[in-house]
């Protein structure tokens, strides 16, 4: 037992070496050891844990050997051992070298379309060159009918014309009425003969025969006897021929009838409906004068008779004593001063204190016609039309002839905040002042002060000119109250074309007064871009003023 356990030993610790090596070992071992077997020895002490080794440095890769046996209790008898368990894992390698870079890969598909991006600030850019001109548009549809228009004068007579082509036949007319009954038809032919009877059926013998004088009678008989049966009797007679009546074509209608014989004296009618009152009769002549009645009794009082002529001036009269002073008199009256106000909203402005409503309206800012603009003065009853229309006017030439909405004008006017396409144009309010009102321009950001006597009407923007389509516009007085809108708006108005359609458009420009500092009052001014939220930085303010009664 001990030798096999040393065989045993000695085979696992010879698994490191050749097959040839391990069986030269134990060969050796084995003649070496043939003496007696010792007594089993008693188990050993259980040592100490040792300390966990180091990690060896990994050797070289050795060759693939050959499956080596298995030793059991025959050591020359080799088999095959069990499948050994699973070994711990390995502690984790180091980290290996960054590796080179792939080839370039294929282009990816394009990505899905990303959601739209916020909304860029707004900004205002130079004013751009004039875009080239467009191609010309497409006729457009013919018009609704125009009214009648008058009668014209009479030409002259023109000449025979050329004979016309040779029209097509006419339809086929209607059926005409049913025409008199025809005349009676001739009487038919005879039938034909009727066909030849079948043979009689034999008679019977006859009689002997008596001779003497009735024989030639007998003889008779029986020979018309002998032809019925030899011959058969005469036939049934044919029918009656029939008469085919063909009816002919209608004939023409006959002549006229004479006039029937006069007939009798009809009864006498119902008494007629009682006529109408005849006309008055010639006037009678003059009776004789009558006798002279009694004297009446004296009348009343007549009406008084129509004044007199105005008589001649007679010479002035002395002067008269001075009177007592007059109570005091009332206030000044309204001396018809008009002023304009536009709310630039879709509701119609108050008049300020002091003053009366005319009228209101909507905001007309400009008109455009034939490439050539013309403007209202904001500040003035002119800019107040009381309808609106996109195209408001009409163009007329020299041979009477008036166009309304039939070529490229344009008409301009006050918009309020809304966006398109809810945006409107603006009211507008006339209203009569007791004096004269002007507007006055700080040319700050501060308000300015109206001057001494006079009151305050509102607070506004210094609005100066505008220009839009064909580079034409027009400008406001800075006098005027037209100049000073109490709402500030990078597009303060919008552009109507005949075909009824509004909007804002890129060429539309508006110029509003700016802020000078006294510092700067003779220097170069200096080159600046505002942007959404800051543009009110620059713009001047106004304030318009009536003067005080």
């Amino acid at each position: 037992m001990a030798l096999e356990m040393v065989v045993f030993t000695v085979g696992r610790s010879l698994d490191y070496f050749s097959r040839t090596s391990r069986e030269f070992i134990v060969a050796i071992l084995l003649f070496s050891a043939l003496g007696e077997l010792g007594r089993p020895g008693s188990p050993g002490l259980l040592g100490e844990k040792g300390q966990p080794g180091r990690d060896g440095i990994p050797g070289p890769s050795g060759q693939k050997g050959e499956p080596g046996p298995l030793w059991n209790a025959d050591p020359f008898t080799c088999q095959k051992g069990d499948s050994g368990f699973s070994g711990p894992p390995g502690p984790p390698g180091s980290p290996g070298l960054k590796g080179e870079m792939g080839p370039k890969g294929f282009t990816g598909a394009p990505g899905l379309e990303g959601p739209p991006g916020l909304p860029g600030p707004p900004s205002e850019g130079p004013k751009g060159s004039p875009g080239p001109s467009g191609i010309p548009g497409r006729p457009g549809l013919p018009g609704p009918e125009g009214p009648r228009g008058p009668p014209g004068i009479g030409g002259v007579k023109g000449e025979k014309g050329n004979p016309g082509q040779t029209g097509q036949p006419g339809l086929p007319g209607l059926k005409g009425d049913q025409g008199a009954p025809g005349q009676s038809g001739e009487p038919g032919h005879p039938g034909l003969n009727g066909m030849k009877g079948d043979s009689g059926v034999p008679g019977a013998p006859g009689f002997p025969g008596i001779q003497n004088n009735i024989c030639p009678v007998l003889v008779g008989y029986l020979r018309s006897t002998l032809e019925n049966l030899l011959h058969g009797p005469p036939g049934i007679p044919g029918s009656a021929g029939k008469t085919i009546v063909v009816k002919g074509d209608q004939g023409p209608p006959g002549l006229p009838g004479q006039p029937g014989m006069k007939g009798l004296p009809g009864l006498p009618g119902p008494p007629g409906l009682t006529g109408s009152i005849g006309l008055p009769g010639d006037i009678g002549r003059d009776g004789l004068p009558g006798f002279d009645g009694p004297a009446g009794r004296k009348g009343e009082r007549g009406l008084s008779g129509q004044p007199g002529l105005r008589g001649s001036q007679g010479p002035p009269g002395p002067d008269g004593l001075q009177g007592p002073p007059g109570p005091p008199g009332t206030g000044s009256v309204a001396h018809g001063f008009l002023i304009t106000r536009h709310s630039q909203t879709t509701d119609a402005p108050f008049c300020p204190p002091g003053t009366n409503q005319i009228y209101d309206g909507f905001s007309l800012l400009y008109v455009q016609g034939n490439e050539r603009a013309h403007g209202q003065d904001l500040g003035t009853a002119g800019s107040c039309l009381r309808r609106f229309s996109t195209m408001p006017f009409m163009f007329c030439n020299i041979n009477n002839v008036c166009n309304f909405a039939s070529r490229n004008d344009y008409s301009y006017w006050l918009s309020t905040p809304e966006p398109m396409p809810m945006t409107r144009n603006s009211w507008v309010s006339i209203c009569e002042a007791p004096a004269m009102v002007i507007a006055v321009h700080s040319q700050t950001i501060q308000i300015p002060s109206c001057p001494q006597g006079w009151n305050s009407l509102w607070i506004g923007y210094s609005f100066m000119m505008h220009t839009s389509a064909g580079a034409e516009g027009s400008g406001q007085a800075l006098a005027s109250p037209g100049s000073c809108l109490e709402e500030f708006r990078s597009a303060p108005f919008i552009e109507c074309h005949g075909r009824g359609t509004c909007n804002y458009y890129a060429n539309s420009y508006s110029f509003w007064l700016a802020t000078v500092e006294i510092a700067e009052m003779f220097n170069k001014p200096q080159s600046e871009t505002l942007k959404a939220g800051d543009l009110r930085a620059r713009i001047s303010r106004c304030q318009v003023c009536m003067k005080r009664t």
